[in-house]
């Protein structure tokens, strides 16, 4: 690849790394910047895993300063979501995902909608409805194999669990999506490199892009809290439905 790509590759990085710490869906960008150098889907999918977990990492080293990691159940919930996104990463060559592309749309369209008619949606804290522990396995278990075999709105699924199910703000439910995506990136990103699935050169171009990008968009969480985070939320989950609907009947 030219030079020039290698910059665009690194300005991709930065725009994903400040939308992914804030609201997730930083792959809008960075996948298909990947798929405009030519690289195949599945080269383009692991070298993402690769860059994306920099600025992922990233952001949850400034959360955990920040005192966003404290919430009951979140080691177990890394735990499992690393375990599980290896098991997803594997299906995705024995199982089919055309299901899952039709489906996916409607549900982060029906999590927009929600977040949208519900205005005081993660600006307070609010009553905790599920047990840390039980939230910790059905979902680490559950977003960590989706994140590995198909991903796009993990990010989001954990968002609207963590904030109508656990009872946090979207400050804090930002730091606990955060460390889970970490968690399931660096166990797909495992398979990944097992199959040679990624660009080493297109990867460390963009991870320099990722750390600055992350480093602004979590210092933005932790300085505005969650009224900074509720429009950006809603403007990537709208894209990110408008985007897999297109995909998905085109």
């Amino acid at each position: 690849m030219d030079l020039y790509v290698y910059f665009l590759l690194f300005l991709a990085g930065f725009a994903g790394g400040f939308i992914d710490a804030v609201a997730g869906g930083g792959g809008l960008i960075t996948v298909p910047a990947l798929l405009a150098t030519g690289m195949s889907p599945q080269v383009a999918l692991g070298t993402n895993k690769l860059q994306s977990s920099f600025g992922t990492g990233m952001a949850v080293w400034r959360y955990a300063r920040a005192g966003l990691m404290d919430t009951p159940g979140l080691r177990l919930a890394v735990i499992l979501a690393f375990v599980a996104s290896m098991g997803g990463a594997y299906a995705v060559s024995v199982l089919n995902k055309d299901l899952l592309k039709q489906l996916i749309p409607w549900l982060l369209a029906a999590v927009a909608v929600y977040t949208a008619l519900n205005r005081k949606f993660g600006i307070q804290a609010g009553p905790r409805k599920m047990s840390p522990v039980g939230f910790a396995v059905l979902f680490g278990i559950a977003l960590g194999f989706y994140d590995g075999f198909f991903g796009p709105g993990t990010g989001s699924f954990w968002t609207l669990g963590i904030v109508a199910l656990l009872g946090l703000d979207l400050k804090g439910a930002t730091g606990y999506t955060k460390a889970a995506n970490l968690a399931s990136n660096l166990g797909s990103l495992c398979i990944f490199l097992t199959n040679g699935s990624v660009h080493f050169a297109a990867a460390g171009a963009m991870i320099g892009g990722q750390l600055i990008g992350a480093r602004l968009g979590s210092g933005m969480v932790i300085r505005k809290g969650a009224g900074f985070i509720r429009p950006v939320f809603l403007t990537v989950v709208f894209a990110m439905t408008v985007k897999l609907l297109w995909d998905a009947w085109t």
